[in-house]
């Protein structure tokens, strides 16, 4: 605790330090909620950078300040029609003005504004709360929409490329011994059946039918804030994958995450399902604020998205497990396999109703 709170003081704004506790369950950085006695600001988010998995922190950061100092500007041009709220996170500088602080281990520190009286849901509520996840997505996206892609840094290479994350996992599996289980056997059978698809949304960027634009990168449910009050979605959180991309890993990522009531973490695999209509919703609210930049041949590919995102994030977790654990946090050694197994499940279940999904997506 002790060395938490030399950190802090590093960044905090006026106030006496109150407190200082874990916050959320990101699987990268680690994550602490700063508590002041100051009536200004009474909290900010304090946040060890994962340099294993970002190695340029500097990147990240220079990111950030660029595309929410983008939106704000954006905003204060053309506040919302709706009058709407919406928080961007502020960058807070330390004491002798850098965004980010090495402490004597050389580990990598930043601290962002806290955006107060709100919440975020690891699973959605119902069908209001899905509407409200979409449009936070689509919000997001329309105000980056401006902002060349190429001002950004790409600072996760690979980041959202499937067939990347095949060929590491075709070296993982031929520098591991793989001890076999039912379990591990599903998992090797269900990419093998899939790794000619999983080319799909890359084959149509490289063939000009997708365009290049800016991307959240991790629009999970939980990483979508809402208002504690009017239950209206207010921003997005986690912007360390922001970076250029196809905005169709958003859109399937969100979907893929939302649209499974059990959530990531279950262990009942079998019932593990994809809603369409909380999928509805989600578009809903999606395209209410971002159907001006997408294109006919953009929504002719959502499926693919929603279905290859899945895919990706289990390969990735399985990938991992047989890796040794090595990139996401896990809570006991199985607990990257178990996560596969959701989202291979969840995988099977999109497969099932591909034509209710396309029929959703062609009614929008």
């Amino acid at each position: 605790m002790d060395k938490l709170v030399t950190v802090a003081d590093q960044f905090k704004p006026q106030g006496q330090l109150v407190s200082i506790q874990a916050f959320g369950n990101g699987n990268i950085n680690d994550t602490f909620l700063v508590t002041l006695d100051s009536a200004a600001e009474k909290h900010f988010v304090l946040q060890r950078i994962n340099t294993e998995v970002f190695r340029q922190p500097q990147l990240v950061m220079r990111n950030m300040c660029i595309f929410t100092q983008h939106v704000r500007d954006r905003l204060e041009r053309c506040p919302l029609d709706s009058g709407r709220r919406w928080e961007v996170p502020r960058v807070l500088l330390t004491q002798d003005g850098c965004d980010r602080w090495l402490d004597p281990d050389g580990l990598c520190w930043r601290a962002i504004s806290f955006i107060e009286n709100s919440q975020c849901f690891d699973t959605i509520q119902n069908l209001e709360h899905a509407q409200e996840v979409g449009y936070a997505l689509g919000m997001f996206h329309n105000l980056m929409s401006d902002l060349p892609p190429n001002r950004l840094a790409d600072t996760l290479e690979g980041f959202h490329i499937t067939p990347n994350y095949l060929q590491h996992y075709q070296q993982v599996l031929a520098k591991n011994q793989i001890c076999p289980s039912p379990e591990v056997n599903y998992c090797r059978q269900f990419i093998d059946a899939r790794q000619a698809w999983a080319h799909v949304l890359e084959d149509a960027k490289a063939a000009g039918k997708l365009p290049l634009r800016l991307m959240h990168g991790d629009p999970k449910i939980n990483n979508v804030t809402i208002d504690s009050t009017t239950k209206q979605a207010i921003g997005m959180i986690d912007l360390d994958t922001v970076k250029p991309g196809l905005v169709h890993y958003d859109i399937g990522d969100c979907l893929r995450s939302g649209c499974n009531p059990l959530g990531e973490e279950t262990q009942d695999w079998e019932n593990v399902r994809f809603e369409p209509d909380l999928a509805q919703a989600v578009l809903q609210g999606y395209l209410a604020v971002a159907r001006e930049f997408l294109t006919d041949r953009d929504c002719e590919y959502l499926y693919d998205a929603i279905r290859l995102i899945a895919f990706e994030l289990g390969l990735r977790f399985f990938t991992d497990y047989l890796d040794g654990n090595v990139y996401f946090k896990v809570a006991y050694p199985e607990h990257n396999l178990c996560r596969a197994i959701v989202q291979f499940k969840l995988t099977e279940s999109i497969e099932a109703q591909e034509q209710a999904i396309r029929n959703i997506v062609c009614d929008l």
